[in-house]
């Protein structure tokens, strides 16, 4: 057997595919394009489902990948099994009606028998039952023994979902050898638990579809999709004891002995956590450079997640400094060959890391505080037991372990309901598996079929906005029709069209189609997959007929306010990478003709300053008045020119790029000026979160900063003639009422001051004894929460030892204020605790620190009964 490192075992694959006449891809990234069924990438198919639908098309029907997957189902056991992974790399090849069975099945022997020297002895085939035909090639064609062939049935070797695209597969196992062997029945990859059998390739041969009856019925093209782990087949080359024994994970794991100063392979509780450390340090560097940020829910709460479990374990292997910016160090390092995106936005992944472990390790530290209150809440009722939903919340909200909780209850006789935290946590894990959906459900989706066939439509808008065309069909309400008459809505479609279908960001354009017997209002305009325009319509007059002559108008001034929109969308994406860092990418946008969108991946917000610099900027290259130049070339062309776009326009035939001078190079369909200085000017009008690590600026441009500049000069004149400023002298009348105000405040400040004196005074004559200490207890009219703080102040500096609590009525609402002396509270006085209690009397709640709190009442009848209650709450708690 060849022995191979996991980065040449990676590139024997992809070239041995580029040797079959496969189109070799880069690796998708981890978040999904388009396919709201799947939270994150989980397998080398997950991003090609389109491909498979023929919905989309690259320039070979045959792929091969190293796709990087997240899997998250069974994070639970990561570190204490030496086969799960949350990040991993899938090599898979793809025939999209191209190649079957037997090609998928020489080639994969050809690779793993032939390339890798694995030899043929230790090969062991599952089969699906029923296909025949499988495990003739296997034992006729390649030579395996039929003993080795093993026939299982659908729950084992039976791709396939509810309804749609199905069909058997063909598992590659490789016997690793007696020494991995746990005990002497594991003699077949049957074996329950075997260790020595390992899964190395899935062959999965999609041949059927499944109809809602339950027919299976041929595909008239079915399709391969297999599936390797690259760490597996790395392992098996190495002949590693697992695949955190594998040459990359082998130096990560001894960058956590060094921090942690332990050994691996010492002590297996410290073994789990260093697996879990290292498994989840490769994961987060790659969610983020990926775009992911943490949050509190979808993937930004899977990244969340790993990177509080792996600083978690850090602490229990009493690692005390933050440490996971020095280990993803390592994962980039390792990396950066195939994946150079790692390095480029290396800064970015270490500040995020950085900042979401400091979080942590404050959390933490909060948990401590909220487990301590648990503790005496349990204590106080004379139980023994913190509830498992009270321990779920220390293990979900602070990440406290539940071996933690556990250790430090023990230490004071108490316990934990670990059956009720274990319910918890299968609800928690239902809620996710319900959130994230996993799977291959976006197989599934609407087909509109009269739409899926039209075919692709001239479109003739960037250079023209009216034209001459023939009307080819009309539809209304998913029926094909003749003609459309006046008062009706429809869809128009014709041959050749300026009319620009909403996508990319960019609404259709409006505007009128006329024909000889008839004139329509169009509303909108969409476009099929297949680039076929869509003309949504309402018939102002007369009517329209198949095969009619049409003059097709687009509304000028909106097209024009659109494209100078859009051509600001790509100055705007420039100026932030240039002001912000290269992290920064498109997360989607909208173009209209009154405003601009921009969405964007950042992980904090920005600055005034920063924004401004953006503002500025891309006011600076429209005043620079750079002509606009659109061209259609290949990919690599596009590529040496420094084009930015998405993912798949790397395998169209053709791109087109938009230039803006050496400032802004984008792969684009959309619509745009000629110029930067038809634009005019920028402004943006707000900038914000719209989702975890995603923030978005909305702008204007053109004639709508000239309605905005309008605007604000006349509220200014509105503000002059509120404050009275002559002359439009604002500032100067705004600081000479600062002054004024910053006097009167200072006026009543004092009365307050005096007033709280004279209170006080009466307050003492209030003081009792309950168990040998000083309480003043009172209830008072109209006097604010300030002068009530000043009281307690003047109270405790006055006697040194004492309870004070207040209730007062305040614009028809009741507030409670209380505070404990320290040396009283050492004896058990709790001021948090005395609030709560009087607060709930008024209907209201509250509560805080032991030496200080404050709380609130809906109830004003019932302030007198709150404080009257001080007393007796004094006699159980001192």
């Amino acid at each position: 057997m060849k022995r191979l490192s996991l980065q040449h075992a990676r590139k024997e694959f992809l070239n041995f595919f580029a040797s079959k006449e496969h189109l070799v891809l880069k690796s998708f990234s981890l978040i999904p394009e388009n396919d709201k069924s799947l939270l994150l990438i989980n397998a080398g198919m997950a991003p090609l489902k389109q491909y498979f639908t023929k919905e989309k098309k690259f320039s070979k029907d045959r792929v091969s990948t190293s796709q990087k997957c997240i899997r998250t189902a069974d994070i639970e056991n990561i570190g204490k099994t030496e086969r799960h992974a949350t990040f991993f790399e899938m090599l898979g090849n793809f025939s999209f009606g191209d190649y079957f069975k037997k090609e998928a099945i020489h080639w994969a022997w050809e690779f793993l028998h032939g390339k890798m020297e694995i030899e043929k002895e230790r090969f062991w085939i599952t089969v699906f039952k029923e296909d025949d035909e499988a495990f003739r090639i296997w034992n006729e064609e390649i030579g395996i023994e039929q003993d080795r062939i093993l026939r299982l049935g659908k729950e084992d070797n039976f791709w396939e979902l509810e309804v749609g695209p199905c069909g058997p597969c063909s598992e590659i196992h490789i016997d690793r050898g007696e020494k991995y062997a746990k005990c002497a029945e594991d003699v077949s990859p049957l074996h329950p638990d075997s260790s020595r059998f390992t899964e190395v390739w899935n062959l999965v041969f999609t041949q059927f579809n499944r109809t809602e009856n339950g027919e299976y019925l041929p595909l008239a093209s079915p399709n391969i999709d297999t599936g390797m782990g690259l760490e597996r087949l790395a392992m098996i080359s190495q002949d590693a004891d697992n695949i955190f024994e594998i040459d990359f994970m082998k130096k990560l794991m001894g960058e956590v002995e060094k921090l942690s100063h332990k050994k691996y392979k010492t002590l297996e509780k410290d073994d789990i956590s260093m697996r879990i450390i290292g498994d989840h340090t490769k994961a987060m560097t790659f969610l983020v450079s990926d775009g992911v940020l943490p949050s509190n829910e979808g993937r930004g709460y899977v990244l969340r997640k790993l990177i509080r479990r792996a600083a978690r374990h850090g602490i229990l292997l009493g690692i005390d400094e933050l440490f996971l910016n020095d280990l993803l160090m390592q994962v980039i390092e390792d990396y950066k060959d195939e994946y150079p995106e790692l390095k480029e936005n290396e800064d970015m992944i270490r500040r995020v890391v950085r900042r979401e472990e400091e979080k942590f390790r404050e959390t933490i530290h909060q948990g401590l505080s909220i487990l301590e209150e648990m503790t005496s809440q349990i204590i106080d009722s004379d139980k023994k037991v913190l509830s498992g939903e009270n321990a779920f919340k220390l293990y979900d909200t602070y990440g406290f372990p539940l071996d933690l909780t556990k250790e430090i209850l023990e230490e004071k006789g108490l316990f934990v309901d670990e059956e009720g935290f274990k319910v918890a946590l299968d609800e928690q894990k239902t809620r996710s598996r319900s959130a994230r959906r996993e799977g291959e459900a976006g197989w599934t989706g609407e087909n509109h079929e009269y739409l899926a066939k039209l075919e692709k439509t001239h479109f003739s808008g960037y250079d023209v906005l009216s034209e001459e065309g023939v009307l080819t069909a009309i539809y209304s309400k998913g029926d094909s029709l003749e003609e459309l008459s006046e008062g009706e809505e429809g869809i128009l479609v014709t041959n050749t069209s300026p009319f620009y279908g909403e996508g990319g960001g960019q609404v259709g354009d409006t505007g009128l189609i006329i024909g000889p017997d008839g004139k329509a209002r169009v509303i909108d305009t969409k476009k099929t997959k297949n680039a076929g325009i869509l003309h949504i319509v309402q018939v102002e007059q007369g009517e329209f007929s198949v095969a009619d002559p049409l003059k097709l108008l687009v509304d000028i001034n909106r097209r024009r306010d659109i494209m100078k929109n859009h051509s600001c969308t790509h100055l705007l994406h420039r100026a932030l990478r240039e002001i912000l860092g290269v992290h920064v990418h498109q997360a989607g946008s909208l173009v209209t003709p009154d405003h601009l969108r921009f969405d964007f991946t950042h992980f904090e917000g920005i600055s005034k300053e920063d924004l401004a610099k953006v503002e500025a900027k891309v006011n600076e290259f429209i005043f620079a008045a750079v002509p606009i130049v659109t061209e259609e070339m290949d990919y690599e062309a596009s590529k040496e020119k420094g084009a930015m776009g998405l993912f798949e326009d790397k395998y169209q035939d053709k791109v087109r790029v938009v230039s803006m001078g050496d400032f802004s190079v984008e792969l684009c369909g959309g619509t745009h000026v000629k110029n930067t200085g038809e634009i005019q000017m920028m402004r943006i009008v707000s900038e914000g979160s719209v989702a975890s690590g995603v923030r978005r600026i909305e702008a204007i441009t053109g004639r709508k900063v000239y309605e905005f500049i309008l605007e604000q000069a006349r509220k200014m004149e509105e503000i002059a003639l509120l404050l009275g400023a002559k002359d439009g002298n604002i500032k100067q009348r705004i600081e000479s009422l600062k002054s004024e105000l910053k006097e009167k405040e200072e006026i009543i400040s004092q009365y307050k001051k005096s007033r709280s004196k004279d209170i006080f005074a009466d307050l003492l004559k209030m003081k009792k004894e309950v168990k040998g200490v000083n309480v003043v207890a009172a209830a008072l009219e109209d006097v604010d929460v300030e002068t009530l703080r000043n009281i307690q102040d003047h109270m405790a500096h006055e006697l040194e030892s004492v309870i004070c609590v207040f209730g007062s009525k305040v614009n028809n609402k009741l507030v409670f204020t209380a505070s404990v002396t320290k040396d009283l509270v050492t004896k058990g006085a709790h001021a948090g605790k005395i609030i709560a209690q009087i607060s709930k009397i008024a209907d209201g709640n509250g509560g805080g620190r032991a030496d200080n709190a404050t709380g609130g009442g809906k109830d004003v009848s019932k302030l007198h009964e709150a404080i009257d209650a001080v007393e007796g709450i004094l006699e159980k708690m001192v």
